[in-house]
Order: structure tokens, then sequence, then C-alpha cells
């Protein structure tokens, strides 16, 4: 698999993982079960924005690319997307909890793990050998309508909240 282009299908065959929201385990410290979420069929039939980073809590990810989506979560919704998921290489304890932090309910934006960053070694966006680049992804029923990745690691520009708006 190459990086992904505009007009490209979303591949088949990804999967990441999640813990769901549920209010019996909104405490950051209470754990639910990971799942398995087929990426590839759930996206199929849904307009999606895909982000990802290299690391949960880190200063970059936490201070310069989650709150952009966090404040304009109704203009992305808006839009018409019906799902907003953010990925990094984190287990999905520490996505759980770094969405618990950031005070997510609901699953209104999905933070899910890509275990290994498999999905983003296939594509060849990581950032280093093992953690998920810095990217974002538009996917409109299977089709990818917007697809870049930051040039440097620590910079949010082209995968930030704003540029997705943009594009929507």
């Amino acid at each position: 698999m190459s990086a992904p282009k505009i007009g490209d299908q979303f591949p088949s065959g990804v999967v990441f993982s999640y813990v769901p929201y549920t209010a019996e385990k909104e405490g950051i410290t209470s754990c639910g079960i990971p799942q398995n979420y087929d990426a590839s069929k759930e996206f199929a039939d849904k307009k999606v924005v895909l982000f990802a980073v290299p690391g949960a809590f880190t200063p970059g990810c936490s201070v310069r690319h989650l709150p952009g989506f966090i404040e304009n979560l109704d203009k992305i919704k808006a839009k018409g997307v019906d799902i907003v998921a953010v990925i990094a290489f984190n287990d999905a304890w520490v996505m759980s909890a770094w969405s618990k932090a950031n005070g997510i309910k609901n699953d209104d934006i999905l933070f899910m793990t890509d275990p290994g960053a498999k999905f983003s070694k296939e594509i060849g966006w990581t950032a280093g050998e093992e953690r998920t680049g810095r990217y974002a992804l538009i996917i409109d029923h299977g089709k990818i309508t917007y697809a870049e990745k930051e040039s440097s690691p620590g910079e949010v520009s082209v995968s930030g909240a704003d540029a997705v708006l943009a594009k929507l």
C-alpha cells in the first residue's frame, strides 16, 4: 500500500482498537474493555474525518492538534461528517484516558489505537519507526477526498482542524 491520494478508496482490512465510552466508566481511572473497530467497514458508508497524532498526552498533540478538533467539532459535524476519529500508536486504554482527560463523552470523537502503527506504516506515514505520523484524511463513503501529512512531526498545519474544515 502506498500513501493515500485523493480519489483512492480507503483500504480494506484496516482495524483499529478502542474502548467505547460508557457513563459507568467515565472516570479517567476506570478501564473499559478494548474492542476492535473495523474502520474499512465502518467508514464505507459514512463521511469521516480521521486524524493521526504521534502520541497521546504529548505537547504537540494535546496542546496544538487535538484542541482544534474539539473546538470545531460542531462545525465539522455541520458539514455532514458522521465520524471524527483520532488515532495514535498508544494502546486503547491510553487513548481512552486521553479522551476522558479532554472531556469527550459519547464517542463524539473516537480515540483509537493504530496497533503497532500498522496502518500508518502501510501508508508510509509514520513519525520515526514506531509512531503514527501526524496526518489527516477525509473519507467520504469509502473514497479519500483529502489526504495530507505534516512535513515535520511538531507541525500542525495541513492536518489541523482548520485545514480539514476548509476541505469539507
